[in-house]
């Protein structure tokens, strides 16, 4: 990927990222949010958008979105699902998983 397309990518992250205000964007590299110690959603060296789900609901999304699983430095991170382009056009659905995401950390034993 071509910088200046990650570069696009990334504003696209921050934007959705500041949908929700009690968040801040993490890591210079590898850009995420966490929560309680647990990282929720990043975006990865070829511009996709990971966000992390409950399993029941990581299935059903790579069944409706016809997407994969999210990997970052070529191994796939666990519970982890690649938000397709055609989510990342409408910032309501892709802020609303966020949510979705940042609600399934909060659930999880802080570290």
């Amino acid at each position: 990927m071509k910088d200046d397309e990650w570069k696009e990518k990334l504003r696209l992250y921050d934007q959705l990222v500041a949908t929700h205000p009690s968040l801040e964007r993490k890591g210079k590299t590898m850009p995420y949010t966490s929560v309680n110690g647990h990282m929720f959603s990043m975006l990865n060296k070829d511009g996709e958008i990971g966000v992390r789900l409950s399993d029941e609901a990581g299935e059903r999304f790579i069944k409706d979105h016809q997407t994969t699983r999210f990997k970052s430095h070529g191994a796939f991170m666990r519970g982890y699902v690649v938000v397709p382009e055609a989510l990342c056009e409408d910032m309501d659905k892709l802020a609303a998983l966020l949510q979705e995401a940042y609600e399934y950390a909060l659930s999880l034993e802080p570290k």
